[in-house]
């Protein structure tokens, strides 16, 4: 189970960061829509891989993994701040929903194990 999470989350970590470093369209607009230079914008890719990377590396040592999670579920409440500053209905806000599920399903997993 932790293993199928792992990746999950890794994934959810990893997209948004390839769209940012990649210039995504969509991720300039959200970038615009919430007020943030793009540059700026685009180094919350930084931390996204980062705790990309941690989750994979929990598979191996568990505390690296948590931190990560944790890192990444911090990025994601920020997010929804955006989202909420910006007035964006829950269409709009749903990746960062379903991130910060999936990065809270991993948390309660990796605490158990």
């Amino acid at each position: 189970m932790l293993i199928t999470v792992s990746v999950i989350l890794a994934v959810a970590c990893l997209l948004p960061a390839a769209g940012k470093l990649l210039g995504n369209p969509r991720m300039r607009q959200s970038a615009t829509r919430f007020g943030i230079p793009w540059r700026k914008y685009q180094s919350i890719a930084i931390p996204e891989l980062a705790a990309g990377a941690s989750v994979v590396g929990g598979l191996w040592w568990h505390p690296i993994g948590l931190v990560g999670a944790a890192g990444m579920a911090l990025l994601l409440l920020g997010a929804l701040f955006y989202h909420r500053k910006a007035k964006d209905n829950a269409k709009e806000m749903s990746p960062a929903l379903v991130a910060l599920a999936i990065t809270i399903a991993y948390l309660a997993i990796a605490i158990v194990k």
